[in-house]
């Protein structure tokens, strides 16, 4: 085997988005496309000699063949050991669970998230460091930078490692692992849940579904919620993981697991019903004909953190992504913990929590998690709500209601826009900001503008600056407008609006959210004058 020094030129497209760089399954096949943002990233990180890897990803189409480049490349770069997933396969938050508890230098996550795959579909791949989380913009700066400059990259010439036989194999210099992609995870989430509590619900006839969307999660599930839990065969679907999804979109919300849907808010609806996607870190809770939105999940499990055996002595504090309701706000100041407001994406909980700042963080993309990792985790999340549910006894509908009639309901929706044209997009987002000093201090309909802006954030750790991150609405009453452009798509551009209205009237609470925010929507499209910019008259998904 000998190292092989190939010339190359660069990519003047490889800039990290909030979850790293993706793009279509061909792109990355280009020749040197994958190999040059890899040495970038080896490049840039600056790894010593000897240092041990973390490489997994969530099984979708180009996977395997991704692996095993990045594993003669690890060995290239002079790294000492190489811990992979047996099959190529590492859920998001398992390869974070991975990362902390061997204490590898970092990991490089393959996977699109929630995107669809196969071979006209997306790819996507990342950097964590050595928290277990997303690499900070700081260090996705440096990568992108490097990549404008990529002049050559390192490779070992040697034959592909067999991915599907657990033990070691050496490629060059360097030791690949292939390790068991569930235990190391299954493990740390029996020592933060009352697993006998949740074997008892489930022994005494609750039911449950659990859609793995033929996604990476299928394996996790049938381990946990089938093997340990004692689940009844079956109450996991969609349980293999294909490189396709199954040709599904493996985005755990009301319109892209409809399978699961149908069957709880069907005639023989189990009690509980939950979701995740492509790489394992969002989650989709319903109930029997009962949906949480994301933002109310999060409040839920920080107000009955403490029947978790991992979370007995309570939270050190809770952050939300700025799109997320205030709904954990009011959950925190009735906890008498601090509640951080950040901009969207993973990455700006991690400081926080290394800090030991906060203990629960979430996002209103149907991403949840804890300190235990420092991804979002969709089974952890689902674990959870089952622990309240064994200690409570009672449903989830049940469980909502009474969380609102304590502390209010912040009605909340999200309606996307997905595959506009990027300059009609960019024109709505232009349009906005030319318009704060009108919309500033206006009436419209039955809510008055109090402010307008472009979020930004300081970092209170370590004082680092991210601007551009939504425009805000905000009126006298605590309701909110939000719009934001996503950082997930790989064509066209995705429009976000957010809207959130806050509801103390119990007797209200049972209104549809799309009901209760019907004049809120309609001042949104006025504003932004979406359906005149891009032609769309209706959202592609509303959660």
């Amino acid at each position: 085997m000998s190292v092989r020094i190939v010339a190359t030129i660069p990519f003047t497209d490889q800039k990290p988005g909030t979850s790293g760089l993706r793009k279509k399954v061909r792109v990355f096949q280009a020749a040197n496309y994958l190999e040059n943002f890899v040495q970038s990233i080896f490049d840039s990180i600056a790894a010593p000699r000897g240092s041990t890897l973390t490489v997994g990803g969530d099984g979708r189409y180009y996977n395997r063949e991704a692996i095993q480049i990045i594993l003669k490349m690890a060995a290239a770069n002079g790294f000492g050991r190489v811990l992979v997933g047996q099959g190529g396969i590492l859920s998001t938050p398992a390869a974070s669970c991975v990362i902390r508890k061997y204490q590898t230098f970092g990991g490089i996550v393959l996977s699109a998230s929630h995107n669809p795959g196969g071979p006209d579909g997306d790819f996507g791949i990342k950097y964590n460091i050595g928290n277990g989380g997303p690499a900070p913009e700081k260090v996705t700066e440096a990568i992108f930078a490097r990549s404008k400059a990529m002049a050559e990259y390192r490779i070992l010439d040697a034959a592909d490692i067999p991915l599907d036989v657990i033990g070691e194999t050496r490629l060059g210099d360097m030791t690949v692992q292939v390790i068991d992609p569930v235990s190391d995870y299954a493990e740390l989430m029996e020592t933060l849940f009352d697993f006998g509590a949740i074997r008892s619900l489930l022994a005494g006839g609750f039911r449950l579904k659990f859609d793995a969307m033929h996604a990476v999660t299928g394996p996790y599930a049938r381990e946990i919620i089938e093997k340990r839990l004692g689940a009844p065969a079956g109450s996991v679907m969609n349980a293999v993981p294909l490189p396709d999804f199954g040709n599904g979109h493996p985005d755990p919300n009301l319109t892209y697991a409809h399978e699961l849907v149908e069957i709880v808010y069907g005639a023989a609806a189990p009690d509980f019903g939950a979701a995740s996607d492509g790489d394992g870190d969002r989650n989709m809770i319903l109930g029997k004909g009962f949906f949480v939105t994301p933002s109310d999940s999060l409040a839920v499990l920080a107000a009955n953190a403490t029947l978790a055996p991992g979370y007995r002595n309570g939270l050190a504090g809770i952050a939300r992504s700025m799109p997320t309701s205030a709904a954990a706000d009011r959950v925190a100041q009735a906890l008498g913990v601090p509640c951080y407001e950040t901009p969207t994406g993973w990455k700006f909980f991690g400081n926080l929590m290394d800090a030991g700042k906060v203990t629960l963080c979430g996002e209103e993309s149907f991403g949840t998690g804890s300190d235990h990792v420092r991804e979002k985790d969709g089974l952890w999340a689902v674990l959870f709500w089952l622990n309240i549910l064994a200690v409570r006894r009672q449903g989830v509908e049940a469980i909502v209601r009474e969380h609102w009639a304590r502390y209010g309901r912040n009605v909340y929706s999200r309606h996307d826009y997905e595959g506009l044209p990027t300059e009609s997009a960019n024109g709505v987002m232009q349009h906005l900001h030319d318009s704060f000093a009108v919309l500033t201090g206006s009436q419209l309909g039955s809510y008055k503008v109090v402010f307008c802006d472009d979020f930004s954030y300081i970092d209170p750790i370590d004082g680092s600056v991210s601007t551009g991150q939504g425009v805000r609405i905000g009126f006298g009453d605590g309701s909110r407008i939000v719009f934001r452009l996503s950082g997930t798509g790989t064509e066209g551009a995705t429009l976000r609006i957010y809207l959130e209205a806050y509801e103390p009237d119990v007797s209200k609470h049972h209104l549809d959210a799309q009901v209760a925010l019907a004049e809120l929507i309609g001042i949104a499209l006025q504003v932004s004058q979406l359906r005149e910019r891009t032609g769309r008259t209706e959202p592609t998904v509303i959660t």
